[in-house]
């Protein structure tokens, strides 16, 4: 029976469980599922961006979601998935502030065509915080990891690899992420900071944070410079490390370095396995707790200056309270030490019986 016939039949039934859900409330409610208002509760929405990259809906929302509960017992938090489209995002924003939520946490698809929705939001008395991605607009705070630093361990571990094939002759593919993230550049320009001069980057092109675009540009790299010629790959991300990954086995490319980003799990493992030479940790949980204090203080009307210590300045020129955390370098000689003993992931995940061999090599069984 669908929803329309159930309400025409059971009209008591269903207002009543109406008035329980929004006497209650649940964290973690899909802002599609409910559309009851928020209007004058603690309530705060957690709007990202993608299901492709898994961290989001594996590590970070499950994770902001406990830490609003833990602060707050009193607080909802609405939430929804952009499901990599800025317009869809943008309506979600939309959606939220129509239920009256007071503050959102947005990690935006397209942190310039963003920028009107905050906006909108803004003037009908929302606080809105950037999290991991600087979004423009009068944002109340930004949470995120020193994303320049990030790539500069990124170009510093492909260095490292490359040992004494690192020269300025040396030729490297570099694989960035989506333009419209503003993280992307900084971590394009730390990287560069690093590897200009002492590699040559022969070829550079975006890989929209998409495995399949990025398998598709390492092909035209391939086709490009010659299979023979490449001496390592520089990919932002472990998503797109993955169909770089597979793009160098078809072209039976073995043994040069591959950088990625996030520490998913199936880019730790090729770590072990030897098919991607780094990843950087950037501990989700700091992170997530991080944006559920900031929004928990700003929805109670409390002060984050002891939170947001430094600031930024995003594109549209405001100036932002920020909390920065610091990110790790990952390679096959500190997988104990950092997701492991960060129970990110445990070995036995890590290890499964394909890798089994590999893990007994690298000191991890």
């Amino acid at each position: 029976m669908n929803t329309l016939m159930r309400r025409a039949a059971v009209p008591v039934l269903v207002s009543a469980l109406a008035l329980t859900a929004a006497a209650c409330g649940k964290a973690g409610d899909d802002d599609n599922d409910s559309g009851s208002s928020d209007s004058g509760k603690k309530s705060i929405g957690l709007l990202l961006p993608d299901s492709v990259t898994t961290r989001y809906e594996q590590f970070d929302r499950p994770l902001f979601e406990a830490k609003v509960k833990e602060l707050c017992s009193d607080c909802t938090v609405s939430y929804a998935n952009a499901g990599a489209d800025a317009a869809k995002q943008a309506q979600q924003v939309s959606t939220m502030v129509t239920k009256g939520v007071k503050v959102i946490a947005i990690s935006a698809q397209d942190s310039a065509a963003i920028k009107s929705s905050i906006d909108a939001a803004v003037k009908k008395g929302v606080k809105v915080i950037a999290y991991d991605r600087l979004a423009q607009g009068p944002v109340s705070a930004y949470v995120s990891f020193d994303n320049e630093k990030v790539g500069q361990l990124q170009g510093q571990a492909l260095l490292d690899s490359l040992g004494s094939k690192a020269t300025p002759k040396s030729k490297v593919v570099m694989i960035n992420g989506d333009d419209a993230d503003p993280n992307a550049a900084l971590f394009k320009k730390g990287a560069h900071s690093v590897l200009d001069g002492k590699v040559d980057i022969a070829y550079e092109q975006s890989g929209l944070w998409k495995d399949s675009v990025a398998a598709q540009k390492m092909k035209a790299a391939i086709t490009q410079l010659g299979a023979k010629n490449i001496a390592g790959v520089y990919a932002a991300n472990d998503g797109m490390a993955g169909g770089i990954a597979n793009t160098l086995k078809g072209s039976g490319i073995s043994g040069i370095p591959l950088t990625g980003q996030d520490a998913e799990l199936a880019g730790i493992q090729r770590i072990v396995a030897g098919t991607q030479s780094s990843t950087v940790y950037k501990a989700f949980k700091p992170e997530a707790d991080a944006a559920a204090q900031l929004a928990v203080n700003l929805v109670e009307g409390k002060s984050i200056d002891d939170l947001a210590t430094t600031t930024m300045t995003n594109g549209s020129g405001n100036k932002v309270p920020s909390q920065l955390l610091t990110p790790v370098s990952v390679t096959v000689k500190n997988i104990k030490d950092t997701v492991v003993k960060d129970k990110l992931y445990t070995v036995d995940q890590i290890c499964t019986s394909a890798y089994a061999a590999a893990c007994k090599k690298a000191g991890l069984q």
